[in-house]
């Protein structure tokens, strides 16, 4: 019974006729507006009074009305019983919305067509996610094919390559085609794939979640790239594992530099374990000849072969120093202490260090220096003076026998120029614009001899460069001699007048002296040397023996070498920094090792000065002349 007295029948029309969320209406047999709901007049814009009696092909865009679609659909829905589509339809303002379409035959009694039933659903919203969502795709799917610097490839659950990006294409070697459906395996080294790795990177991802590994990896064309490469598991709705994203990053170029650094700093230990082996026995060697100069000095034949010995103790030093310098420059690792000098210190210094070789080759140099000191710079005095020495050194070696080089130093407002000019073999063309790259060096045939390592003129371009000056070579080619020009910046406000060239001659009192040095030739040749020098001298070979000693003697000077079995010298010095009796004790380093992190080492361990192996003798007798001047059992101040 009908509880409302209205009928089924006008109930479900109040039904139809209130739903607003769908446009439910009703087309005669040719398509026409029969009837107009609520929803109808809300999703298109038009009212019953507007759309009744016209053809519902009103609703669809010009192209669906050209293609005659409208019909298309009458012609399916009565073929079919029920038709359904989705596309575009216009509303009555002409804006668009995608529509969701299922129209129905509707028949009589006798299966005669009454009409149609059309119910159209808004779905401009699900649409637009859905492009949205797709354009995103689309997006991502290009920005991955589009990646060069990254593989990046998808794996099914067994491993098989799915999809494959340009950058997997690049770093691979492969194309999509060849690769597809392969196993990705086939990227691993053999002793890779031997022990497993793929299987268990494929295993500890699933397991983890993760996986990452930097290793070797094979490009199609057989070359090995090293890779870092991450796989993540993907998972569906449901958890189950759909496969694998992977991704590549060729690393070979990180790895060569890692490799390359890795080598230096091998090279550079090596290099300072080999400078430090090579001046323990030039220690006694430089010891014994300037024994011989001080005891054979009346003897000519002993002079000249003092002075043989001297010269050649000298090149093999300069040999070592190179090698160190030029590691430590290759390194970044030169620290300059930097202060105002006049470059005439610097180059009278560098003329005292040369004058004997120079002398043994019977060369004449002329230096030329300015009576004011005008030529003031912000530098350091021992590095400028070793570049001033490298060019010194260079001539004297490129410059026959009785030839002459002469030194030019001048100054002008904004610069300190320094002249080295020689009438030697000279420079060729071909070699003039590579002369300081390291390892470069002129004529090495057999009437060549002087030897070598090429790098002394690379030494000086960096040493000028840290000093913000540049170097130049000049030459007119072979035989024509060669000119050397450093330029820096100069500084105004002059400096004190310098000591440079004072007599080194020690002076004062007899020093007492305790050598300690388990190398008894380098031991007993410095102890004969200082005794020669005046001095009261006892040489220990332990570090034991030294700090007992030492208690008993009370020495003013130790000269301690670091580098001793047992306690080392860096033992014995703190020892004695503890001994009652010794607070004025001036304690010497002898050692190989001469960098920055050695002096400071050496300094923090008690030590006053940091003496490199071999030991030049004005270097001591200067060092040793200042403890002299003092009073016995005073330290000198700072």
């Amino acid at each position: 019974m009908d509880p409302t007295g209205l009928g089924a029948d006008v109930l479900f029309r109040m039904l139809v006729e209130g739903v607003r969320d769908y446009a439910i209406f009703m087309l005669d047999p040719e398509g026409r507006v029969t009837t107009w709901n609520a929803g109808a007049q809300q999703i298109k814009g038009y009212s019953a009074q507007e759309v009744i009696g016209s053809h519902f092909s009103r609703f669809y865009p010009a192209e669906a009305i050209a293609r005659s679609w409208p019909q298309t659909e009458l012609a399916e829905a009565r073929r079919l019983g029920r038709f359904e589509d989705e596309g575009w339809r216009v509303r009555k303002d002409g804006s668009m919305f995608w529509a969701n379409v299922i129209i129905t035959a509707i028949h009589g009694p006798d299966g005669e067509l009454r009409g149609f039933s059309k119910i159209t659903r808004d779905l401009t919203e699900r649409k637009r996610q859905e492009e949205l969502l797709r354009e995103s795709e689309e997006r991502f799917r290009l920005l991955v094919d589009g990646v060069k610097d990254y593989a990046i490839c998808m794996l099914d659950p067994e491993g098989r390559v799915a999809t494959w990006n340009a950058g997997a294409e690049q770093i691979k070697g492969y194309s999509a085609q060849e690769v597809i459906g392969t196993h990705f395996s086939r990227f691993h080294p053999a002793e890779a794939i031997e022990r497993g790795l793929p299987e268990t990177a494929l295993a500890r991802a699933r397991r983890e979640g993760h996986f990452e590994d930097e290793g070797w990896r094979v490009r199609k064309d057989g070359s090995r790239f090293w890779a870092s490469v991450v796989i993540t598991p993907i998972h569906g709705p449901s958890g189950e594992l759909r496969g694998f994203s992977k991704i590549t990053r060729d690393l070979t170029e990180r790895k060569r530099l890692e490799q390359m650094e890795s080598n230096a700093r091998q090279m550079e230990e090596f290099v300072a374990m080999l400078a430090h082996e090579l001046r323990n026995p030039l220690a006694p060697l430089s010891n014994a000849t300037s024994v011989l100069k001080l005891e054979g000095k009346d003897n000519a034949q002993i002079v000249w072969a003092a002075g043989l010995m001297e010269r050649q103790v000298d090149q093999l030093v300069r040999l070592v120093d190179d090698l160190l310098d030029v590691s430590r420059i290759t390194r970044g690792k030169i620290a300059l202490e930097s202060k105002r000098i006049d470059l005439a210190d610097v180059v009278t210094r560098a003329v005292e260090a040369a004058r004997t070789w120079i002398d043994a080759r019977e060369q004449a140099l002329e230096v030329q220096l300015p009576v004011e000191p005008v030529a003031i710079v912000q530098g350091d005095l021992a590095r400028l003076t070793q570049v001033v020495n490298n060019l010194l050194h260079n001539a004297a070696k490129y410059t026959p026998p009785r030839g002459s080089i002469r030194i030019t130093l001048e100054a002008d407002d904004a610069q300190a120029t320094l002249r080295i000019r020689d009438n030697g073999v000279g420079i060729s063309p071909e070699l003039l614009p590579h002369v300081f790259d390291l390892f470069t060096q002129g004529d090495r045939s057999l009437d060549r001899a002087e030897g070598g390592l090429g790098i002394g003129l690379t030494i000086v371009r960096r040493l000028v460069e840290l000093h913000g000056g540049t170097v130049q070579a000049l030459s007119e080619g072979p035989g024509g001699g060669s000119e050397f020009i450093v330029r820096l910046p100069r500084l105004t406000r002059p400096v004190a007048t310098s000591t440079v060239g004072a007599p080194a001659a020690q002076a004062g009192r007899k020093l007492r002296v305790l050598v300690v040095d388990d190398n008894r030739d380098s031991a007993e040749s410095m102890a004969l040397l200082l005794k020669r020098m005046g001095n009261e001298v006892h040489a220990v070979f332990d570090g034991a023996s030294a700090v007992d000693l030492a208690a008993r003697l009370l020495p003013d000077v130790v000269l301690l070498d670091i580098g001793m079995p047992g306690m080392t010298g860096y033992d014995v010095a703190r020892a004695l920094r503890r001994t009652p009796g010794l607070a004025a004790l001036s304690l010497f380093a002898m050692t190989g090792y001469g960098q920055e992190a050695d002096r400071r080492k050496t300094q923090e361990a008690g030590f006053d000065v940091h003496l490199v192996k071999p030991i030049r003798a004005d270097v001591l007798k200067r060092h040793l002349a200042s403890i002299a001047e003092r009073p016995a059992g005073r330290p000198e101040a700072g």
